[in-house]
Order: structure tokens, then C-alpha cells, then sequence
């Protein structure tokens, strides 16, 4: 069976994520260690035993789920068989490129920690505002955007289109506001606003893009070793240069979740397994919305995961 493999984004953490993971399987524990040794922190102590108001922040969220996704590859990579494509949701989109080899597991954890670094000084120098909007068609959310951008001070933009009738919306916060009333006008069932430290994939992260250019200039990037399909452009990327060009765009662009999704099923065909990897389900709820009845499976805990290498034993050496 093909697999198709998702990374999470930010929102998934927890204190105690990835302890199980560590107790149970070497690899994992190996994983972590290499890890902290990197950072030249105590990144997995954070993890396991918070406090949770420091696990929260971007420059500890970031690298805490990289490391989580990469626990979990790191035993299960033998087991899943051919991989047509892969994707992460905004800073999974990293963990996939450590799944296509791209990028080695504690260079993309240092990468991920400076880019929660440096997203968090953009952060504090504007700050702005996100807000999901459920239960309305994307493009209204956008329209309403537009509308509100052009209407006052400051911009707003959709942000993250995660399903076909949930998006995320950020930017200024009185733009922010402007386009919440517009979509709740326009038919929304809810409009949420969301507890973050910068309007994220939105214009006023652009002072970030140039300190991200300097450190993915400094790190090694091979070509993927399988197309890893870009946030910012629902594309398959499969060069090195492209990935670094893509990831600085990220920081800006809008996360085009919904193409990216229909972009993978293409890629895997009718039969491909979709397959989340890291803390959280929440890419396959939003997966099952984009593409109903495709065949999802979640390793994020040790339960999880020992089940999958049950049931997915190590494909057999052709005679």
C-alpha cells in the first residue's frame, strides 16, 4: 500500500507529549537526546513536565512537535512502505522534509527553534491577531478580507485554508475584527478567535523572511528523496533550492491546506494510506473533510505506534 504522510503544525502540543514514545522505544529516546544536545536546551524535560505556559511559546512550540513528528519517525521509517508524498501544516512542513531526507532531524529542530525566534520578534514588533472562521466557503473568507483590508487601517488575509468552509484569518487586529463582523454577515456559524503571539502566514511576518533566508542559506538541504507538496503553493517540490524558497515564502503565504490534500491524492492514487505523524489527529479530521472516505491512520502515541508496527511489519527483501 502507498502511504502519504502528514506532519502537525502548532496547536498540538501538550505537556507530556512524546514521554511515552521515549519510555517504550529506543530510537525515540535516541532521537530526543540528539535533539536536546543540538538546541543545548532541556527541550524534552519542557515537553514531559512543562510548565505549560513555556511549552506554549512559539520558539519552544516549534521545535518541542518537530521533535515529537521526528520520535516517531524514527521508528517507524522501516514500516511504511512506499511513500508517494508527503506535507506538513505550516511548521510540519519542515518534519516532512526531514521524512523525504532532506533535512537531518536536529538541524531542522535548531531551524524550527529560530524560526519561532524570529517569528516571535515580528510578533512583538506588530502585533497582530488570527481568527478561525467555521462555516463558511473559503473564498467569501477571502472576499471578506479583501473588503475589510481595503475599508480601514491595517491588512488581514486568509491564513490558513484548512477545509473548504474553515479558515483561518490574520493580520492586524483591527482588520482582523473588520473581517470577522463581514464573514459572520456573509453566513458564518462561528467566528473564534485564537490565542496567538503574531498574525502568522500574513504580511507582518515579512521582517521575519530575511533572518529565515541567512540560517536555510547555512543549512544542508538535499533534494526530498519524495515530493513533499508546499503550503504556499499546493505544488510537489522535489529540488533543494525550491524547498528553501518555499519555506521563506511560507512565512507570508497562506497555508493552501485544501489543495495540498487534494494535491497528495493525486500523487497517492485511489488506494494510498494517509498517515499523520506527531502529536494530535487534527490533520485527519481536516483530511476527512477535504476528501471523505480516504483511509487515515495517527501515530503519535507509543499505543499508536506499536499497533502500526504490528500491523505494518517490515516489507520482506525481493528475492
Amino acid at each position: 500500500m502507498v502511504s502519504i504522510l502528514l506532519f502537525p503544525g502548532q496547536g498540538t502540543q501538550k505537556v507530556g507529549m512524546a514521554r511515552d514514545l521515549a519510555e517504550r522505544f529506543p530510537r525515540a529516546r535516541d532521537l530526543l537526546s540528539a535533539v536536546d544536545a543540538e538546541l543545548g536546551t532541556g527541550l524534552t524535560r519542557l515537553m514531559w513536565e512543562g510548565p505549560d505556559d513555556d511549552l506554549q511559546l512559539t520558539l519552544n512550540t516549534q521545535p518541542a512537535i518537530l521533535a515529537h513528528s521526528a520520535a516517531v519517525l524514527a521508528v517507524v521509517a522501516d514500516h511504511l512502505g512506499p511513500i508517494a508524498g508527503a506535507a506538513g501544516h505550516s511548521l510540519g512542513e519542515y518534519s516532512a522534509y526531514v521524512a523525504a531526507g532532506a533535512l537531518s532531524a536536529v538541524e531542522a529542530a535548531r531551524l524550527v527553534r529560530t524560526r519561532g525566534e524570529l517569528m516571535h520578534a515580528a510578533g512583538a514588533a506588530r502585533p497582530g491577531a488570527m481568527a478561525a472562521v467555521l462555516g463558511l466557503d473559503g473564498n467569501l473568507v477571502e472576499g471578506a478580507c479583501g473588503e475589510a483590508s481595503a475599508e480601514g487601517v491595517g491588512v488581514v488575509v486568509a491564513a490558513n485554508l484548512n477545509t473548504p468552509d474553515q479558515t483561518v484569518i490574520s493580520g492586524d487586529p483591527a482588520a482582523v475584527t473588520r473581517a470577522s463582523e463581514r464573514c459572520k454577515i456573509a453566513g458564518a456559524k462561528r467566528v473564534l478567535p485564537l490565542k496567538v503571539g503574531g498574525a502568522f502566514h500574513s504580511p507582518l511576518m515579512q521582517p521575519a523572511q530575511a533572518g529565515l533566508e541567512q540560517v536555510l542559506t547555512k543549512t544542508p538541504f538535499a533534494d526530498p528523496k519524495f515530493p513533499v507538496v508546499a503550503n504556499a503553493t499546493a505544488r510537489p517540490v522535489t529540488s533543494a533550492t525550491e524547498a528553501r524558497r518555499l519555506l521563506i515564502e511560507q512565512l507570508t503565504a497562506p497555508v493552501r491546506w485544501v489543495e495540498c490534500g487534494r494535491a497528495l491524492a493525486m500523487l497517492g492514487g485511489p488506494d494510498a494510506r494517509f498517515i499523520e505523524i506527531g502529536p494530535g489527529t487534527v490533520l485527519g479530521g481536516l483530511v476527512k473533510r477535504i476528501l471523505p472516505g480516504a483511509e487515515y491512520v495517527s501515530l503519535g502515541t507509543a499505543d499508536e505506534v506499536e499497533r502500526f508496527l504490528v500491523e505494518c511489519p517490515v516489507p520482506s527483501a525481493e528475492p
